[in-house]
């Protein structure tokens, strides 16, 4: 892996300073553009959702189970 970025690196470095400020460009404009793109379509979420956050507690399935068999076997008795 260090051989790998080592010869990355060289590559990098033998790029005129121009051609290296060029890339840099694009990668940042690609990254401002995917932030915007992600940030508008959070608010664009949350501005269409007519429902409020509902906090419930959270019902266990498997003790649910576990009391209506409990109060099977207390009706049979």
């Amino acid at each position: 892996m260090d051989k790998w970025l080592d010869k990355q690196d060289k590559r990098w470095q033998a790029l005129p300073i121009r051609k290296q400020h060029r890339y840099t460009l694009y990668f940042f404009a690609v990254y401002l553009l995917i932030t915007a793109v992600v940030i508008a379509k959070i608010l664009d979420d949350a501005g269409t959702s007519q429902k409020g956050m509902v906090i419930e507690p959270i019902e266990n399935p498997a003790l649910k189970k576990l009391e209506t068999n409990k109060n099977r076997i207390d009706e049979r008795k």
